[in-house]
Protein backbone atom coordinates (compact mmCIF):
# COMPACT_ATOMS: atom_id res chain seq x y z
CA UNK A 1 0.00 0.00 0.00
CA UNK A 2 0.95 3.63 -0.29
CA UNK A 3 -0.57 7.06 0.17
CA UNK A 4 -3.00 8.05 -2.54
CA UNK A 5 -1.62 11.59 -2.62
CA UNK A 6 1.98 12.73 -2.34
CA UNK A 7 2.68 16.42 -1.66
CA UNK A 8 6.32 17.41 -2.17
CA UNK A 9 7.13 20.68 -0.38
CA UNK A 10 10.22 22.82 -0.86
CA UNK A 11 11.66 24.55 2.21
CA UNK A 12 11.42 28.30 2.88
CA UNK A 13 14.11 30.82 1.94
CA UNK A 14 17.61 30.86 3.40
CA UNK A 15 20.42 33.42 3.27
CA UNK A 16 22.07 31.25 0.62
CA UNK A 17 18.89 31.37 -1.49
CA UNK A 18 18.80 35.15 -1.17
CA UNK A 19 22.48 35.40 -2.16
CA UNK A 20 22.01 32.87 -4.99
CA UNK A 21 24.56 30.46 -3.54
CA UNK A 22 24.32 26.77 -4.35
CA UNK A 23 23.36 25.07 -1.08
CA UNK A 24 23.51 21.37 -1.76
CA UNK A 25 23.82 19.62 1.59
CA UNK A 26 25.31 22.57 3.49
CA UNK A 27 23.05 22.85 6.56
CA UNK A 28 21.75 26.42 6.31
CA UNK A 29 18.81 27.61 8.48
CA UNK A 30 15.79 29.54 7.27
CA UNK A 31 16.14 33.31 7.29
CA UNK A 32 13.37 35.68 8.46
CA UNK A 33 11.67 35.62 5.06
CA UNK A 34 11.95 31.84 4.96
CA UNK A 35 10.23 31.47 8.32
CA UNK A 36 7.40 33.70 7.12
CA UNK A 37 7.15 31.70 3.89
CA UNK A 38 7.08 28.41 5.80
CA UNK A 39 4.28 29.58 8.08
CA UNK A 40 2.16 31.11 5.32
CA UNK A 41 2.87 28.18 3.01
CA UNK A 42 1.74 25.70 5.66
CA UNK A 43 -1.59 27.46 6.05
CA UNK A 44 -2.11 27.59 2.29
CA UNK A 45 -1.29 23.90 1.92
CA UNK A 46 -3.68 22.93 4.72
CA UNK A 47 -6.47 24.82 3.00
CA UNK A 48 -6.15 22.26 0.19
CA UNK A 49 -4.93 19.06 1.87
CA UNK A 50 -5.15 17.25 5.20
CA UNK A 51 -1.85 15.38 5.57
CA UNK A 52 -1.96 11.99 7.25
CA UNK A 53 1.80 11.92 7.78
CA UNK A 54 4.72 14.34 7.37
CA UNK A 55 8.31 13.35 6.66
CA UNK A 56 11.19 15.75 6.09
CA UNK A 57 14.81 15.96 5.11
CA UNK A 58 16.90 16.24 8.26
CA UNK A 59 18.65 19.40 7.04
CA UNK A 60 17.47 22.25 9.23
CA UNK A 61 15.93 24.44 6.52
CA UNK A 62 13.59 21.60 5.56
CA UNK A 63 13.05 20.40 9.13
CA UNK A 64 11.99 23.88 10.27
CA UNK A 65 9.62 24.23 7.31
CA UNK A 66 8.11 20.83 8.13
CA UNK A 67 7.66 21.82 11.77
CA UNK A 68 5.41 24.74 10.79
CA UNK A 69 3.25 22.28 8.88
CA UNK A 70 3.31 19.71 11.69
CA UNK A 71 2.37 22.28 14.33
CA UNK A 72 -0.49 23.59 12.21
CA UNK A 73 -2.02 20.16 11.58
CA UNK A 74 -1.07 18.50 14.87
CA UNK A 75 1.25 15.83 13.47
CA UNK A 76 4.70 14.72 14.54
CA UNK A 77 7.33 15.12 11.82
CA UNK A 78 9.53 12.16 10.87
CA UNK A 79 13.02 12.81 9.46
CA UNK A 80 14.92 10.95 6.76
CA UNK A 81 18.39 11.77 5.41
CA UNK A 82 17.42 10.23 2.06
CA UNK A 83 15.30 13.33 1.43
CA UNK A 84 18.29 15.68 1.59
CA UNK A 85 19.21 18.00 -1.25
CA UNK A 86 21.44 16.74 -4.01
CA UNK A 87 25.09 17.03 -3.06
CA UNK A 88 27.02 19.38 -5.34
CA UNK A 89 30.49 18.59 -4.02
CA UNK A 90 33.04 21.38 -4.40
CA UNK A 91 30.40 23.82 -5.67
CA UNK A 92 28.41 23.94 -2.46
CA UNK A 93 28.26 27.43 -1.00
CA UNK A 94 29.39 29.13 -4.23
CA UNK A 95 27.72 31.65 -6.52
CA UNK A 96 27.49 31.09 -10.26
CA UNK A 97 30.32 33.59 -10.83
CA UNK A 98 32.56 31.68 -8.42
CA UNK A 99 31.77 28.39 -10.16
CA UNK A 100 32.53 29.89 -13.56
CA UNK A 101 35.84 31.29 -12.29
CA UNK A 102 36.99 28.04 -10.72
CA UNK A 103 35.49 25.49 -13.12
CA UNK A 104 34.62 27.21 -16.42
CA UNK A 105 34.44 24.04 -18.52
CA UNK A 106 32.52 22.03 -15.94
CA UNK A 107 30.04 24.85 -15.37
CA UNK A 108 29.44 25.36 -19.10
CA UNK A 109 28.89 21.63 -19.49
CA UNK A 110 26.44 21.56 -16.58
CA UNK A 111 24.42 24.39 -18.08
CA UNK A 112 24.32 22.60 -21.42
CA UNK A 113 23.01 19.41 -19.84
CA UNK A 114 25.96 17.26 -18.76
CA UNK A 115 26.49 16.15 -15.18
CA UNK A 116 29.19 17.85 -13.03
CA UNK A 117 30.50 14.61 -11.54
CA UNK A 118 34.13 15.73 -11.74
CA UNK A 119 33.53 18.21 -8.90
CA UNK A 120 32.03 15.51 -6.69
CA UNK A 121 28.36 16.14 -7.41
CA UNK A 122 25.89 13.37 -6.66
CA UNK A 123 24.44 11.66 -9.74
CA UNK A 124 20.84 12.49 -10.53
CA UNK A 125 19.94 8.80 -10.71
CA UNK A 126 21.26 8.25 -7.19
CA UNK A 127 19.22 11.18 -5.86
CA UNK A 128 16.07 9.85 -7.51
CA UNK A 129 16.61 6.35 -6.16
CA UNK A 130 17.19 7.38 -2.55
CA UNK A 131 14.26 9.79 -2.58
CA UNK A 132 11.87 7.25 -4.12
CA UNK A 133 12.96 4.63 -1.58
CA UNK A 134 12.16 7.02 1.27
CA UNK A 135 8.73 7.81 -0.19
CA UNK A 136 7.96 4.10 -0.55
CA UNK A 137 9.01 3.31 3.01
CA UNK A 138 7.12 6.16 4.66
CA UNK A 139 4.04 5.50 2.56
CA UNK A 140 3.84 1.74 2.98
CA UNK A 141 1.54 1.91 6.03
CA UNK A 142 -0.78 4.41 4.33
CA UNK A 143 -3.76 3.87 2.07
CA UNK A 144 -5.37 5.43 -1.01
CA UNK A 145 -7.23 8.09 0.99
CA UNK A 146 -4.11 9.21 2.83
CA UNK A 147 -1.90 12.22 2.08
CA UNK A 148 1.86 12.00 2.64
CA UNK A 149 3.59 15.40 2.87
CA UNK A 150 7.32 15.28 2.11
CA UNK A 151 9.40 18.39 2.87
CA UNK A 152 12.64 18.54 0.92
CA UNK A 153 14.69 20.69 -1.45
CA UNK A 154 14.39 22.15 -4.94
CA UNK A 155 16.78 20.00 -6.97
CA UNK A 156 15.96 16.85 -5.02
CA UNK A 157 12.23 17.31 -5.59
CA UNK A 158 12.60 17.99 -9.32
CA UNK A 159 14.76 14.88 -9.72
CA UNK A 160 12.43 12.80 -7.53
CA UNK A 161 9.38 13.75 -9.58
CA UNK A 162 11.15 12.50 -12.69
CA UNK A 163 12.08 9.24 -10.94
CA UNK A 164 8.59 8.70 -9.50
CA UNK A 165 7.09 9.16 -12.95
CA UNK A 166 9.29 6.31 -14.15
CA UNK A 167 11.58 8.48 -16.25
CA UNK A 168 15.37 8.18 -16.09
CA UNK A 169 16.56 11.31 -14.24
CA UNK A 170 19.82 11.26 -16.21
CA UNK A 171 17.95 11.19 -19.50
CA UNK A 172 15.25 13.82 -19.00
CA UNK A 173 15.44 17.13 -17.14
CA UNK A 174 12.16 18.76 -18.09
CA UNK A 175 10.77 19.48 -14.60
CA UNK A 176 11.21 23.18 -13.84
CA UNK A 177 12.35 24.45 -10.46
CA UNK A 178 10.14 25.46 -7.55
CA UNK A 179 9.72 28.61 -5.49
CA UNK A 180 10.49 28.41 -1.78
CA UNK A 181 7.67 26.98 0.37
CA UNK A 182 5.75 25.81 -2.71
CA UNK A 183 4.69 22.26 -3.47
CA UNK A 184 3.95 19.70 -6.15
CA UNK A 185 1.29 16.99 -6.08
CA UNK A 186 1.41 13.42 -7.35
CA UNK A 187 -1.52 10.98 -7.29
CA UNK A 188 -1.14 7.22 -7.11
CA UNK A 189 -3.00 5.01 -9.55
CA UNK A 190 -3.11 1.25 -9.86
CA UNK A 191 -2.77 -1.46 -7.25
CA UNK A 192 0.25 -3.21 -5.84
CA UNK A 193 3.36 -2.29 -3.91
CA UNK A 194 4.69 -0.01 -6.66
CA UNK A 195 2.05 2.53 -7.71
CA UNK A 196 2.01 4.48 -10.94
CA UNK A 197 2.32 8.16 -10.06
CA UNK A 198 0.72 11.03 -11.98
CA UNK A 199 1.91 14.62 -11.58
CA UNK A 200 -1.24 16.71 -11.11
CA UNK A 201 0.20 20.03 -9.90
CA UNK A 202 3.64 21.62 -9.79
CA UNK A 203 5.11 24.67 -8.05
CA UNK A 204 1.87 25.63 -6.29
CA UNK A 205 1.82 27.99 -3.33
CA UNK A 206 0.13 30.90 -1.58
CA UNK A 207 -1.55 33.50 -3.75
CA UNK A 208 1.19 36.12 -3.87
CA UNK A 209 2.89 37.75 -6.85
CA UNK A 210 6.31 36.13 -7.19
CA UNK A 211 8.23 39.33 -6.45
CA UNK A 212 6.24 39.82 -3.21
CA UNK A 213 6.76 36.21 -2.14
CA UNK A 214 10.51 36.35 -2.73
CA UNK A 215 10.94 39.72 -1.00
CA UNK A 216 9.03 38.79 2.14
CA UNK A 217 6.29 40.11 4.42
CA UNK A 218 7.40 43.74 4.69
CA UNK A 219 7.34 44.17 0.91
CA UNK A 220 4.08 42.24 0.62
CA UNK A 221 2.40 44.45 3.23
CA UNK A 222 3.72 47.61 1.57
CA UNK A 223 2.29 46.52 -1.78
CA UNK A 224 -1.02 45.35 -0.32
CA UNK A 225 -0.63 41.59 -0.79
CA UNK A 226 -1.43 40.83 2.86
Amino acid sequence: MTAGTLVLVRHGRTEYNAAQRLQGQVDIPLDDVGRWQAEVGAQALLARFSPTAIVSSDLQRAAATAQYLGDAVGLEVAYDARLRERSFGAWEGLTADEMVTGWPDEYAGWKSGSEPTTIGAERRTDVGERFAAAVAEHGEALGPKDVLAVVSHGAAISIAITALLGIDPDGWKGIQGMHNAHWSVLRASGAGATPAWRLTAHNVGPDYPVEHWVAGPDFAIERGSV
